[in-house]
């Protein structure tokens, strides 16, 4: 499988309720990890351009669990979840927009290195009905996506300071 750099590739599985993101950082495993685990960092990068992130909630270690909340326009939209397992490589934490407290997903995140400083992510979100993975991709989760993981791009290129 080929990835356009710079751009996710976001597929659903056509036979279980799931989600598949798949994009390529010019960044090692290491620093594609601490950018995910790293509540000061997460904030930066996370979601679409148009919202800032709040951080309620975050031990990130197996057995912890987060909370956050975007905030837009003076709407507020919370998160919550617990890290299953938590490994240099691969992430495995619950997902859950308190909106749609009935939709909790599970996530897996994968690094993979590629060589030359370069990482491969896979992120699969796989949630308990089509119907739900239907209405995750349909509330416009590529503009977040992309937007988050090109704000990302510039921090690795920053340094992740």
């Amino acid at each position: 499988m080929t990835v356009a750099y710079h751009s996710a590739r976001i597929e659903a599985d056509p036979k279980v309720p799931l989600i598949r993101i798949t994009r390529d950082f010019a960044a090692t495993p290491e620093q594609l990890f601490r950018a995910h685990m790293d509540p000061d960092l997460y904030v930066k990068w996370v979601g679409p351009n148009d919202i800032t992130t709040r951080i309620d909630h975050w031990d990130a270690r197996s057995g912890g669990s987060w909370a956050f909340t975007n905030l837009r326009d003076g709407e507020e939209y919370s998160f919550h979840g617990c890290f299953h397992d938590v490994f240099p490589t691969r992430i495995v934490q619950t997902f859950t927009f308190d909106a749609w407290p009935e939709s909790v997903s599970l996530e897996t995140l994968t690094l993979t290195d590629l060589g030359d400083g370069r990482t491969r992510l896979v992120a699969t979100s796989l949630v308990d009905s089509f119907e739900g993975r239907d209405q995750w991709l349909a509330s416009g989760m590529e503009t977040g996506v992309n937007d988050g993981y090109a704000k990302l791009d510039q921090l690795l290129t920053e340094g992740l300071s």
